[in-house]
């Protein structure tokens, strides 16, 4: 019985799967205002909106995304970007590196549960 109950307990434990780095960032009031500033200054300065419209490049706060939701999903299309669209990749561009992009997911992903 004890075993069975262990592994039940491993078996569930591991199927919530690694914790997102960008869960750290969501906690943190100053690191969800640099993901609003890289939002403002970068994405939205060229192509993205913080407000619903017509626009070349898709509103990110309905939550509708389009290469994938997940935490990881949302990373890796701002870190690789999307070929055949103006979506560049910024692995390696934003001054604090990967941080700076997990810091972009905790502000995304939290404005559009906000709104």
């Amino acid at each position: 019985m004890r075993t069975a109950l262990l592994v039940a307990l491993a078996i569930s434990v591991s199927a919530c799967g690694p914790e997102s780095p960008a869960d750290a960032f969501r906690d943190d009031p100053e690191a969800i205002k640099r993901g609003k500033s890289l939002f403002i200054g970068t994405c939205a300065g060229y192509c993205h909106t913080t407000v619903p419209g017509e626009r070349a490049a898709p509103y990110l706060f309905d939550a509708q995304w389009t290469h994938g939701g997940s935490d990881r999903e949302i990373f890796d299309t701002i870190a690789a970007g999307v070929p055949g669209t103006t979506m560049i990749a910024f692995k390696g561009k934003l001054p604090q590196g990967d941080d700076d992009i997990w810091r972009l997911v905790a502000y995304i992903t939290t404005a559009a549960t906000d709104g």
